[in-house]
């Protein structure tokens, strides 16, 4: 089994929409646990949360106590993690964090997805890039394909190799507005990634979900 984590160049670039997808593509009999432990701006609306939305992508139900399991930590403000837990006079306990999302026994994939970009801090003194390395996880990096979008994917990258973490992939999940087709910001990724995959996952429809999941069970489930 193996932990792999979701993580992104920024914020509403589309981890939960990735984190979807590849839960309808696995296949159903894989024994898996995926969870978003800190998910800010979570209020009334709980089924197009993004806790919710991962429920949902499980066939599992809405209730108080999935939605605890799924993500402890959750915040009213639609905040960084560190300012959304101040606004309730809380703070995010790292090494909780870590023992929770740690792998329990039993399963084949551990799904996690993060919060906001790799450097997003979570508390004082932790960003979600320590978070990933605490638990030498395997990662999905998902960046867009809007204009910028270049710089703030390979910052992302380079943030991750610094820390010798491993790239799963780098999933482009196409922005609403891109200044140049998907494939042409995908070439110029390619150029500067070395090995690590770089896959398209079109927003609004299913292509290409298949494609991922067949690299997440090839790469990074361990019997």
């Amino acid at each position: 089994m193996t932990t792999l984590f979701v993580t992104s160049s920024g914020t509403g670039i589309g981890k939960t929409l990735v984190c979807c997808r590849l839960l309808e593509a696995l296949p159903r009999g894989l024994r898996l646990r995926a969870i978003k432990p800190v998910v800010t701006g979570f209020g009334a609306d709980v089924p197009e949360s993004d806790t919710g939305r991962i429920l949902r992508a499980q066939g599992l139900p809405l209730d108080p106590d999935a939605i605890a399991a799924t993500s402890p930590w959750r915040f009213r403000e639609p905040l960084s993690a560190d300012m959304a837990a101040a606004r309730e006079g809380r703070a995010i306990d790292f090494d909780e964090l870590v023992r929770f999302s740690r792998e329990p026994t039993g399963i084949d994939l551990n799904l996690i997805e993060g919060i906001g970009g790799v450097m997003a801090p979570l508390d004082g003194s932790h960003t979600v890039l320590d978070w990933i390395a605490a638990l030498e996880a395997r990662t999905l990096l998902v960046v867009g394909s809007y204009l910028g979008a270049l710089s703030h994917s390979l910052t992302a990258h380079a943030a991750l190799a610094a820390r010798g973490l491993p790239i799963a992939a780098i999933v482009i999940s196409q922005s609403p507005e891109e200044p140049v087709p998907t494939a042409e910001t995908a070439a110029s990724l390619e150029r500067f990634v070395g090995d690590t995959p770089v896959l398209i996952l079109p927003r609004d429809e299913k292509a290409n979900a298949a494609e991922l999941a067949a690299l997440v069970l090839k790469k990074n489930v361990r019997a």
